[in-house]
């Protein structure tokens, strides 16, 4: 039951945020439509049902720029029902993933339906991602390790420490690997984020060692300690259900973090802060970040799309995220963005022009790509 809020306000989203363990369960779903019905798109279920789904769930439900009143928020992020409805997904992520690993090792499938099962846990997995980056923002040591439990499936667990010490630092900058290029192409974006990531996280873990009297290699670095949870996780598995098992998990994980990738490619872009004459930059504002305030995709994945309010102000509980007028705006939700993101002419024809007018045409303050911003004063 709800606890009594000031102003009698209330939550009409709160049964709702349980939608996102919906997101963990979908592989499980297609399963048992594949069951039901003999079908065997149903193996395709999970992309099929984000791609098509939620962008046409977004354009029915479509946007919600209401926020809580302030002197709710502290109950709010006392209420502990928000916080067991982000636990429950990481069991159900758990039980898809080794559920499909069963399938995809015992199980006569084809190709294209080993294929179909792998993508499908991996957009799970991915997904899983936002649960980890939720969780991974709190201070609770249960739920800083509950983070890095969500992220092994995608061998990603260096984003816990990269992505609180190092991309929160350096977002909306030339400096980030994380926060992508007017101009640049989520293909170009891609591995310049990958290697990049990889390597701000060992730094900053092996500086942070280092302050602490530790070397690198040390049991408390948040890197190596939740790197290890993968080959531990895909270990068991393959020798429970043999090597028929891992190519399943190298897929899944591959597109798992891929997922991750062009979230972090449309959240960005063409964004930059300014620098001061310290050389410092100034603070991260809702201006610094992409929003959305569509409704279904928003809690689809624990109101990760009100990036602006999040990037601002890290340590606010999902449930109480707001919406800023002065913040971008995107066209669509995540999902939508992501098939644009995909395909670059459509991305550039439909958010270059949303970067332009943020910047009132002058790209002089935008975060540009090198060649191009080259180009452009050459010209």
């Amino acid at each position: 039951m709800q606890q009594s809020l000031p102003g009698n306000w209330r939550d009409r989203k709160r049964y709702l945020w349980l939608l996102g363990i919906l997101a963990m369960a979908l592989p499980l779903i297609g399963g048992g439509l594949v069951q039901a019905t003999g079908l065997s798109l149903f193996w395709w279920f999970a992309p099929l049902f984000v791609y098509l789904g939620v962008p046409a769930l977004d354009f029915i439900f479509g946007e919600d720029r209401n926020n809580p009143p302030e002197a709710v928020v502290p109950a709010l992020e006392r209420d502990r029902y928000y916080r067991w409805a982000v636990y429950a997904a990481v069991p159900v992520e758990y039980a898809s993933l080794i559920w499909a690993a069963w399938v995809a090792a015992t199980q006569s499938l084809h190709w294209y339906e080993y294929l179909g099962l792998s993508i499908s846990v991996g957009m799970t997995t991915g997904i899983a991602i936002a649960v980890a980056h939720e969780l991974g923002h709190k201070t609770n040591p249960f739920e800083q390790w509950l983070a890095k439990l969500a992220l092994a499936p995608t061998g990603y667990g260096h984003f816990y420490s990269e992505h609180n010490r190092g991309h929160h630092v350096r977002v909306a900058t030339p400096e980030d690997p994380a926060s992508s290029r007017y101009g640049e192409s989520f293909y170009a974006f891609l591995p310049r984020t990958i290697l990049g990531g990889m390597r701000s996280a060992i730094a900053i873990e092996k500086a942070r060692m280092a302050r602490r009297g530790h070397g690198f290699w040390h049991w408390r670095n948040d890197v190596l300690n939740a790197w290890v949870m993968t080959p531990i996780l895909f270990a068991g598995l393959v020798a429970w259900l043999g090597w028929m098992a891992l190519p399943f998990l190298l897929i899944q994980a591959v597109y798992g973090f891929s997922l991750l990738e062009v979230v972090n490619y449309l959240e960005h872009y063409g964004l930059c802060r300014k620098k001061l004459p310290s050389g410092r930059y100034e603070r991260c504002q809702p201006v610094h970040s992409w929003n959305s305030n569509h409704i279904f995709s928003n809690i689809f994945l624990y109101g990760l799309e009100r990036h602006s309010d999040h990037h601002a102000h890290p340590l606010r509980g999902y449930e109480a995220l707001r919406h800023f007028d002065d913040s971008p705006q995107l066209p669509n939700g995540y999902a939508g963005m992501i098939l644009l993101a995909y395909c670059p002419p459509l991305w550039f024809a439909v958010m270059n022009p949303r970067v332009q007018a943020h910047y009132r045409g002058d790209l002089r303050s935008a975060n540009v790509k090198p060649a191009l911003r080259l180009a452009t004063s050459a010209a």
